[in-house]
């Protein structure tokens, strides 16, 4: 058997909000848990980013909360200080459920969530294998992971081109779940502004049929300390620029966005999100893939289960926990 140069109860590939919300949900089951990211930070989408004294939330924006649970831990987190409550209504627009952003940035939620945790960063699985009763993970730097459990919680794309490293074969059912799912791509415009922008309070503008599908102005937002303004690109816009040169992308969004933020650009940046949200999810909030096969325990999570919301993703990671644990696998007596 290969040995392995970690040993855990449980691996969590993804460090975004499925991935941290199951595992701690399993830690508190008593598991030992590895989480592992091929990013350098937390949250996934929950993303920030600097541009000299500008700060930017540039993946997800703003929360809202339904379920219960989420609700309660949403609270936690305004009570530890890493979230607050943004806007409820827009002008000309009647009052909806609460935006709560993180504060100071999306990414602070992530952290809270991370702490106490055990958790590799950049550092990206390349090969998934079975090994008897127990998953082999190989890292890109050569290192091993053994465990005794599995919770994959990456884009479904990326999901079945990691278990096709290691020729993990599902279940028709399953595989027909997953090849499903359709993801939407986003363009992120990150821009540092030489005066405010012209964007009404509370800063956020949500834009429907063009290119644009929204506009954040940071500083309103209290993201940032000087005017910065993070622009997304819509579905359909992004489909057709996605692939193309990224400086000459994000010139065109600019230019349109330009009436609308009134202030002049001094400096950009620009990112891609491939997987941005689901278009087409499951319908169940996790997937066991090992149920009925002969595998050691699998499960998938994310925001294409049920839920393209950020609170949707947290119950995805909350949903495939429980079913992991209910599968009383060796670990813990």
């Amino acid at each position: 058997m290969t040995s392995a140069t970690h040993n855990t109860n449980i691996l969590i590939i993804g460090a975004g909000l499925a991935g941290l919300s199951a595992a701690n949900d399993l830690q508190r089951s008593g598991y030992k848990v590895l989480v592992v990211d091929k990013g350098r930070g937390l949250g996934g989408r929950l993303a920030g980013r600097r541009i000299g004294n500008a700060t930017f939330d540039h993946g997800a924006q703003f929360m809202t909360t339904r379920h219960s649970r989420f609700v309660e831990e949403v609270n936690r987190w305004v009570d530890a200080g890493v979230a607050e409550q943004w806007y409820a209504s827009v002008p000309g627009q009647p009052n909806s459920h609460i935006r709560y952003r993180g504060a100071p940035t999306m990414t602070a939620i992530a952290k809270n969530m991370a702490e106490g945790m055990d958790i590799l960063r950049a550092a990206r699985v390349t090969h998934v294998a079975q090994s008897d009763k127990i998953w082999i993970a190989t890292l890109d730097n050569g290192a091993t992971i053994s465990a005794d459990a599995m919770l994959i919680t990456s884009p479904v794309p990326q999901t079945i081109k990691l278990l096709a490293t290691g020729n993990i074969q599902l279940p028709k059912d399953k595989c027909d779940r997953l090849n499903h799912i359709v993801y939407e791509s986003c363009i992120a415009v990150m821009a540092v502004l030489d005066s405010p922008s012209k964007i009404p309070p509370p800063g956020a503008l949500m834009l429907a049929g063009g290119p644009i599908a929204w506009i954040g102005d940071n500083q309103q937002k209290g993201v940032s300390s000087i005017p910065a303004v993070t622009i997304h690109s819509s579905g359909e816009f992004s489909a057709k620029n996605f692939e193309n040169d990224h400086q000459t992308v994000a010139q065109k969004l600019l230019a349109l966005a330009q009436p609308l933020i009134g202030a002049k650009v001094i400096e950009h940046q620009i990112h891609g999100w491939r997987y941005s949200k689901p278009l087409v999810m499951d319908e169940h909030r996790y997937m066991l893939a090992s149920e009925g096969t002969g595998l050691p325990p699998l499960a998938f999570a994310g925001d294409a289960f049920a839920g393209p919301r950020v609170e949707g993703a947290v119950l995805s990671g909350w949903a495939a926990a429980e079913a992991l644990v209910n599968c009383r696998f060796k670990g813990i007596d």
